[in-house]
């Protein structure tokens, strides 16, 4: 069998740098012990990388103090603890039809619960919310606005700015669900008015699964929602007030730290520009190669600008799932095909009825010879029936 094409990176790139496997192997082996906790030296050890991570982060989404930068299990994780943390009853919020179920599903159960009242916003034809749009949504009740930086399905990057302005000008949070853009564009807290950012370890950060987290500006009033142990003030009867441990409860997965600070460290040493720009490279080739297909569909896929590597398709006469099996079994090609947990999406484009689209998407591994060969497999399939 030949080597597999893996174009299913927005689900989790694969493979990651060797330098994380390395760091990984390395750094569980000499200092696989709790952080924080004790005296001893590899327990300092410990807390020396979990600090430096918090830092390298802080940094990368321009934030200010590390200790307002917390780990979780995943974006999902993540913006379950904001979302709840911040509604309260009589709330309303705003949302997109861009969004993953991590939002979509929390934010439903607020309202299934009547705490909260929730808006969601329309994009256009090319896969972009405008702000007008979300402005005028905006009531005097609103608490929040829930953004997702860049669509899973159809890769759109939406304009944080704008609607971060219209966020400060309304008084209003600014909640961004960067799981698609940490690590593969540049997501600036200070400058896009965000309050809290939410982030997964396992895509574009190039780390391991089961690693997550959040940033939360000062002005935030998250409340914990988990209570647990943080070891430090025990005798404390409820769970501690004060950053990180407000939103970290229990020992951390020092594994998955490990491997999301030697991520972002090859990040910065790579440069988000230079990666972004050569899967960029990739994925027009791609679009085009699939837009010449006679009886392949592409969906809100136009140009670069405001865009991740990442496509969907539909083939004529096929259902998705078996374009993706055929993929997978007769050309080796990884993708993922379906709903992509994004449901309202697929309203939007009006993929819902048919069960999804295919995806295809690009990161940091992937060469030209990876697209020339899904582009000659896609062109094959479709030629099975027209």
């Amino acid at each position: 069998m030949s080597k597999l094409i893996y174009l299913d990176n927005s689900a989790t790139t694969y493979p990651k740098p060797e330098e994380v496997y390395l760091f990984m192997d390395e750094f569980y082996r000499k200092h696989g012990v709790n952080p924080g906790r004790s005296g001893f030296d590899a327990a300092i050890e410990t807390e020396e990388i979990v600090h430096s991570t918090r830092a390298m982060l802080t940094e990368l989404f321009n934030g200010d103090d590390p200790n307002r930068l917390t780990f979780s299990y995943n974006a999902s994780d993540s913006l379950n603890m904001i979302l709840q943390g911040l509604a309260e009853k009589g709330d309303h919020i705003v949302t997109t039809f861009l969004e993953h179920n991590s939002v979509l599903r929390p934010l439903h159960h607020l309202e299934l619960d009547g705490i909260a009242e929730v808006t969601h916003i329309h994009f256009d034809k090319n896969g972009y919310v405008h702000p007008d749009d979300i402005k005028k949504a905006i009531k005097k009740n609103t608490k929040m606005v829930v953004v997702n930086h860049s669509s899973n399905v159809i890769g759109t990057i939406q304009p944080l700015e704008e609607i971060g302005k219209i966020c400060k000008e309304t008084g209003v949070y600014f909640i961004v669900d960067a799981s698609q853009s940490a690590g593969a564009v540049p997501v600036d807290m200070k400058k896009m008015g965000i309050d809290v950012v939410c982030f997964t370890g396992h895509k574009c950060l190039m780390g391991p699964t089961g690693i997550g987290g959040s940033y939360v500006m000062d002005d935030v009033p998250v409340r914990y929602t988990r209570f647990g142990g943080t070891g430090v003030r025990s005798a404390v009867k409820t769970h501690l007030e004060e950053f990180p441990y407000r939103l970290e409860c229990g020992t951390l997965n020092i594994m998955g730290v490990a491997g999301l600070n030697a991520g972002v460290r090859w990040i910065n040493e790579q440069g988000i520009e230079n990666l972004h720009k050569k899967e960029m490279k990739l994925w027009e080739k791609l679009k085009n190669g699939l837009q010449d297909i006679e009886g392949v569909t592409t969906y809100c896929a136009n140009g670069t600008e405001n865009q991740n590597p990442v496509i969907s398709f539909n083939v004529k006469g096929f259902e998705a799932g078996d374009v993706g099996t055929i993929l997978d079994v007769d050309y080796n090609i990884a993708c993922r095909t379906g709903l992509h947990c994004a449901p309202k999406v697929h309203e939007g484009i009006g993929t819902i009825d048919v069960h999804g689209s295919v995806r295809l998407s690009i990161g940091p591994f992937n060469i030209e010879n990876h697209i020339d060969e899904a582009i000659t497999a896609v062109k094959d399939v479709a030629g099975i029936k027209n």
